[in-house]
């Protein structure tokens, strides 16, 4: 198999339950450095345990809440199925790993690693696209609000995704390797750059103020965060894969190939862990947020009530006492008996 073509958990070349020269293992080539499958296998160990009942709760949270979903839901409902759909198959990985070596339940695993390869840049794509829409061009964002685009765009996503899943589980394609090299370079080239433009439209000021707003505030760290994350999962790959000439054949399966494609696979637990943590600020029983609102509109009724007595105290000063008198019928609501406001 390619170097490139396996994201397996364990990177392994499948060998047929038939041959009899010698005993398969789980570390078949890579019997003296099994330090990148170990830390490989700990890595889909921590998906089991934490990225399945985190995407579950996604999922969960998005489908009880699509009348009020956002414009980005969207993308991240497909990328929390995408990557509990990629969960579940780790304990078949494993079993067929160590107990079953069955050809077909290994082409079912290279089709759960296909859907994880290209949909998850792929939708992470969608979603830095679709907010660096409503930063950047906030006026062609409301034109483009309707989420049949999403739905559109998400088929489309849907339909390569499958397309290279099932194409990776085939298996025989020629330089089949590369599809995934250059989808992993243009995505993570393209999210840091919507990124980056969003943290740099943000972080500017507006005229005459030194300070960004709490609001804006809020976001930055928020598109900060999302950006760091980016970056420590896609860019191991990005940064090693390119430069596989340069690597023995036993390197870069034993030690490379493993070490980078852990950290695509770990995504699957820290995105909808970072969805979950920002849920806080959405639940109604956030009585902190309450109480701030709730002050901030006492603030707002008093400054309202200040500025309209100044507004009334500025008529009587002009002796305009048709603008007072229809003032004070407007404070006192004051109407004929006919129910007509005088």
């Amino acid at each position: 198999m390619d170097a490139f073509s396996i994201n397996s958990s364990l990177i392994l070349n499948y060998s047929s339950p038939k041959t009899t020269e010698r005993p398969w293992t789980p570390f078949v080539g890579c019997e003296e450095k099994v330090a990148g499958i170990l830390f490989t296998l700990s890595v889909q160990i921590i998906n089991v345990i934490l990225g399945i009942p985190a995407n579950v709760m996604v999922l969960w949270f998005l489908l009880r809440n699509m009348g009020e979903a956002s414009t980005s839901d969207i993308f991240l409902l497909n990328l929390a199925f995408l990557d509990g759909f990629f969960g579940c198959m780790v304990p078949l990985d494993l079993v067929n790993v160590f107990f079953l070596n069955n050809k077909d339940a290994w082409r079912v695993q290279l089709f759960a690693y296909g859907l994880k390869d290209m949909g998850g840049p792929l939708f992470l794509s969608c979603v830095c696209l679709d907010r660096y829409v409503a930063v950047l061009h906030p006026i062609t964002f409301t034109g483009l609000k309707d989420h049949k685009y999403r739905a559109a765009c998400s088929v489309v996503v849907l339909a390569i995704t499958l397309a290279y899943a099932i194409a990776k589980a085939i298996g025989g394609i020629e330089n089949f390797e590369k599809i995934f090299t250059v989808s992993i370079l243009a995505s993570f080239a393209f999210m840091v750059f919507c990124n980056i433009s969003i943290l740099w439209a943000l972080k500017r000021s507006g005229p005459g103020k030194d300070e960004m707003h709490p609001m804006k505030k809020k976001a930055f760290k928020m598109v900060l965060s999302i950006l760091a994350i980016i970056v420590f999962n896609y860019l191991p790959p990005v940064a090693l894969f390119p430069f596989q000439q340069y690597y023995s054949a036993d390197e870069f399966k034993c030690y490379i190939q493993p070490f980078a494609f852990s950290f695509v696979n770990i995504s699957s637990s820290i995105q909808p862990l970072l969805y979950l943590s920002r849920l806080e600020n959405k639940l109604p029983c956030d009585k902190e947020e309450l109480r701030r609102v709730q002050e901030e509109l006492k603030v707002r009724v008093r400054e309202s009530k200040v500025a309209y007595g100044r507004k009334m105290e500025d008529r009587l000063r002009e002796n305009n006492l048709r603008e007072v008198w229809n003032g004070m019928r407007k404070i006192s609501r004051y109407k004929l008996s006919g129910g007509q406001q005088r």
